[in-house]
This record gives structure tokens, sequence and C-alpha cells, in this order.
């Protein structure tokens, strides 16, 4: 079958990857490429592709970046690891959309959100995704001080995702140490396949 193209350049996150999933969904793909403008779109349409069974390759050339893909496994099998997903385990999902806690004192603020970060361990193999957004992104990002405790959670099977319209709005794109880049799309789905949604804005 021949390599199906969508140009997907200028539009705003999660477009890109609506539009990629649209054309998934309508069947029969086996070899997609998607045209986008930014890293973030980039990220976020590799990992979905990934995510549907594609292999997954780059390329830049004046701004553009290509994301080529062509499916590794089948639709069957991707569904069956999609339901055995659902049967896990009690799943925690936590939202955070500032860099400081609370309001009152910003120096406060910021020892309580490094608190906070630093006690999710507690949580174990409940806490599930750690999802950054607004102002939490500047949470992954070097120089931060939460950035070490990020990591160790990564490290203990916590998915840390990193709203990518938000580094770009910070200017920290290039910046971010930790975490995948994510959009709206991700993370409206791990809010409904999540058993609790804790959000701290």
């Amino acid at each position: 079958m021949a390599e199906r193209k969508l140009d997907c350049r200028g539009l705003a996150c999660p477009h890109p990857v609506l539009r990629t999933k649209e054309v998934i969904e309508g069947g029969g793909v086996e070899e997609l490429s998607v045209l986008v403008d930014n890293p973030a779109a980039k990220e976020n349409v590799g990992r979905f592709l990934s995510q549907m069974g594609f292999e997954v390759s780059f390329s830049e050339q004046g701004g553009t970046f290509e994301v080529k893909s062509a499916r590794k496994q089948s639709a069957e099998a991707l569904g069956a690891g999609q339901k055995q997903e659902r049967g896990e385990s009690r799943k925690i999902a936590v939202l955070i959309g500032t860099d400081r806690l609370g309001t009152g004192d910003d120096t406060l603020g910021k020892k309580l959100i490094f608190n906070f970060i630093d006690t999710l361990m507690e949580m174990g193999e409940e806490l599930w995704r750690v999802i950054l957004v607004n102002g939490g992104v500047k949470l992954a990002v070097e120089d931060s001080d939460n950035l070490p405790a990020l990591q160790r959670l990564e490290k203990e099977g916590a998915l840390i995702l990193v709203c990518g319209t938000c580094l770009n709005y910070f200017g920290l794109f290039e910046k971010k140490r930790v975490g995948s880049t994510t959009n709206m799309l991700d993370i409206v789905t791990v809010m409904q396949l999540a058993d609790k949604v804790i959000s701290l804005t």
C-alpha cells in the first residue's frame, strides 16, 4: 500500500495528534508520513504512532519535521495490550499546574511543592502518571530544585508527562530534563483511564 501523507504544519496542539488519530482510525494505513512545524508536535505525533503499533523515524528540513511510520504490530495485538492495561491495579494520576503550592507567600509555596513532589514516592506503585501543565512544566527543566525528585519517580516507574504547548510558551522546550513531552489528548486519556486524579492547579 502507498504511503499516506498528512500535512499538519500550522496546527496547534493537540490537532496534529487528532488528525493523525483520525487517519489511523479510518483503517488500512500501513505507512504514514506526518509533517509538523514544531518539536512538541513531532514528539507527540511520534509517541502516538508508537503507541498505535508503528515503527517511527524522524527527519528535519528547514524547520519542518517529518514523522515517518510503518506498522509493526497488528491492531488486534494493540487492542489486547490496551485491555490488559485497563485491567491493572489501582492507578493514580497527579496533575500539577503550578511551580508553587498555595497562595500567600511564593517562597513558602515553592518549598511546599518541593516537599509534595519529594513525598509522592510514598504512593508506591499506585502512582501511575504525573502530569505537568502551565507553570508545572518549570519543575521538569534544568536547574529546577524538583528535578532530582521527578527523576527518581520516573526511575521507579511513574510516567512523567510534560505539556509541550506549555514548554514552548515559556521557552523551555530545550531545557526539559525529565519526562515525555505530551499533548492535551494524552492528558485527557490519562484522566479517563486513571482510577483517581489528584489535581494541584
